[in-house]
């Protein structure tokens, strides 16, 4: 799992590098924070449609080829964004780079193939501290590089950077990484009378334990889309911040994702199991969205902040460790396509429900919106609790 870890860390700061400068950047074209909101969601609405198919082209061809052509798309997309100069480029690079992402549905099917039924959550938990670290390194790297003046701000180095960190993912994975899926079980896909990716969500949807899951995945990312895509915008207004300041914070944030997700998501998960994580972290979340707007100091800002990054640290681990959980041994590519399916679907709802809340209600109401949708997660978690199996069952 180590080299793997390394090369999702590297891919992952690349992407953390835009952060906290994409909301700026689409502000410097004159962009409205629903249009903000758009250009943070175009990236997912890609992914969305292209990760089914990833994933199951991971299933048939193996992890390594998918992980290869995902991370050469990352160099495009960021050499695009890099030469933007209009907002319509900037939309079109960020789309090609949602179209081409692929290595994240493999990243997780890959530690589904290497881990056993007791170490899912631990080995998800690995992949979640790489975007953890991702986003420790990547949001401080841009704020520094893009500087605190957001009329003035650098945004292409960021990208040219971005650009260099996943050429240098691509070469490892090219370099060190072992396939992880056996040919006995590609031949066993290759042979098996495979449904077409709709008949293939469907499935998952008309099974009540996995559509229950999906559910959930979606819900819980949709509000932290949500506060991801509109916190620049509110921290630039509530405190005059710049890309320096947002991705110094974004970096603390998180540091504390991985060592949550790289050294106690495993051990939490074993003894308590994954149901009641994603209860104890849907709490926190609807707690940490809330006080958002009551943050007019940075000390309660960064208590804010950091109640909902545990709660996120902690579902997103479990929920897909759970659905995992619940595909069988040549199905674990599928079931993490569709499980990132839906979170990317929430990618493009959250930002751009988002967007609109602060347009026209004002720029606490994401998160007043998002704590309510939070209280849902909670009821939906506590009831799912009696319908599904996890590690501790």
């Amino acid at each position: 799992m180590l080299p793997l870890f390394m090369i999702v860390l590297v891919d992952l700061i690349g992407f953390g590098l835009y952060v906290p400068l994409l909301p700026f950047y689409a502000e410097h074209y004159q962009a409205t924070p629903f249009v903000v909101g758009l250009v943070m969601a175009i990236f997912s609405l890609f992914q969305f449609i292209s990760a089914p198919f990833w994933g199951r082209a991971s299933d048939k061809f193996g992890r390594r080829p998918i992980l290869i052509i995902g991370m050469a798309g990352s160099v495009v997309s960021y050499l695009w964004l890099g030469f933007a100069d209009t907002l319509w480029m900037v939309f079109a690079a960020r789309a090609f780079n949602g179209l081409m992402a692929g290595n994240i549905a493999a990243a997780f099917a890959y530690i589904a193939d290497v881990t056993t039924r007791e170490t899912r959550a631990k080995g998800m938990g690995m992949i979640g501290a790489a975007f953890g670290l991702g986003f420790i390194a990547g949001p401080a790297i841009g704020g520094i590089l893009a500087g605190s003046d957001p009329a003035n701000a650098d945004f292409q180095s960021p990208a040219f950077v971005a650009a260099a960190l996943s050429a240098t993912a691509l070469i490892l994975t090219i370099v060190i990484l072992k396939e992880s899926l056996s040919q006995e079980i590609r031949d066993k896909i290759a042979q098996s009378d495979r449904p077409s990716r709709m008949e293939q969500l469907r499935s998952y949807f008309a099974q009540p334990s996995t559509a229950r899951i999906i559910g959930l995945i979606f819900l819980a990312t949709f509000v932290f889309a949500g506060l991801e895509s509109t916190f620049a915008m509110w921290s630039r207004r509530q405190f005059g911040w710049g890309p320096e300041q947002n991705g110094y914070l974004f970096a603390f944030i998180g540091l504390v994702s991985a060592i949550i997700q790289g050294g106690l998501v495993g051990r939490m998960a074993k003894k308590l199991g994954e149901k009641n994580l994603i209860i104890q972290g849907a709490i926190a979340l609807a707690i940490g969205v809330f006080l958002i707007p009551f943050s007019d100091n940075l000390t309660i800002l960064i208590i804010a902040m950091l109640i909902a990054g545990y709660g996120f640290s902690i579902i997103t681990p479990s929920l897909n460790s759970l659905m995992s959980l619940q595909a069988s041994e040549s199905e674990q590519g599928s079931a993490m396509g569709v499980a990132r399916s839906a979170s990317t679907l929430a990618r493009i709802a959250g930002p751009a429900w988002a967007g609109l809340l602060f347009s026209a209600f004002g720029m606490d109401w994401p998160y007043f919106g998002g704590a309510i949708v939070m209280v849902v997660v909670i009821i939906l978690a506590w009831n799912n609790k009696k319908h599904v199996q996890d590690s501790t069952d």
